[in-house]
């Protein structure tokens, strides 16, 4: 029994290499849009935030032989959770994540930095009408160390979100509610259309459309802060959907 600790598009597409391989496994998520997703592949899913303890103890209960962990780069609790989990249960782990796409940029009006909180300091010199595109997990901290400037985040265009975003300050004037990834030539709309003069984003990988951000503001000449991944020491990394079942095969 294979346990997919989910979350992103990229482990709807593992969980559909399973199915088209009749492998049984289980899917983790932590928000009810992602259960709905989820479950559009599979009945065995599991809408809770696991601790290492709940981890183990799901491992030993369901069987668990095999942990994918296809959470997003910036999980990083997530995936420490996970490959201690799989390492005091004796389970096997394999990393799913893409490949950084931060050498393909072509533009120098860009910031790279490690955190949010540096993001913020670069926000707070540079910009006055700021796109914040990464989803709305940290919202709090931009509202909190962002002074005086006025801020237009995208997200998810679910209630749970929404009425996050409300309940933080944000009104309809600031939120953009719309499920991505979006063509560069949506975010070269929304940035004209919002008169956006910096853009905040994470470095998401192909599924999150971050190319297309970028690219979008480098043909409007607007600055980019880009939160790099943190760089984590995962086994068995593996970025090709196509590969990994044989990755699981062997392991």
């Amino acid at each position: 029994m294979i346990l997919v600790l989910g979350g992103t598009s990229d482990s709807i597409e593992i969980c559909n290499l399973l199915n088209k391989h009749n492998l049984s496994y289980f899917v983790s998520v932590t928000t009810a849009y992602g259960k709905e997703i989820a479950s559009k592949c599979t009945d065995k899913v599991l809408l809770k935030k696991l601790t290492i303890e709940d981890m183990i103890e799901f491992i030993k209960e369901n069987k668990i032989d095999k942990v994918i962990d296809a959470t997003h780069p910036y999980a990083v609790e997530v995936s420490t959770n996970a490959m201690k989990a799989c390492e005091l249960s004796n389970t096997r782990y394999i990393r799913f994540e893409r490949e950084s796409l931060i050498n393909e940029i072509d533009y120098d009006n860009k910031y790279l930095v490690e955190t949010v909180e540096e993001a913020c300091e670069v926000a707070n010199k540079v910009g006055n009408n700021i796109f914040i595109g990464t989803g709305s997990k940290n919202l709090s901290i931009y509202k909190e160390l962002i002074k005086n400037k006025n801020l237009i985040t995208r997200v998810l265009p679910t209630s749970e979100v929404l009425i996050s975003c409300e309940n933080l300050g944000f009104n309809a004037d600031n939120i953009i509610a719309m499920k991505g990834p979006f063509t560069q030539e949506m975010n070269e709309s929304t940035y004209k259309q919002y008169d956006i003069d910096l853009v905040i984003t994470k470095e998401s990988g192909i599924a999150g459309g971050f190319l297309e951000k970028v690219n979008a503001c480098k043909i409007l000449n607007i600055p980019v802060v880009i939160i790099k991944r943190k760089e984590m020491n995962y086994p068995n990394t593996i970025g090709n959907i196509e590969k990994l079942i044989d990755l699981i095969n062997i392991y």
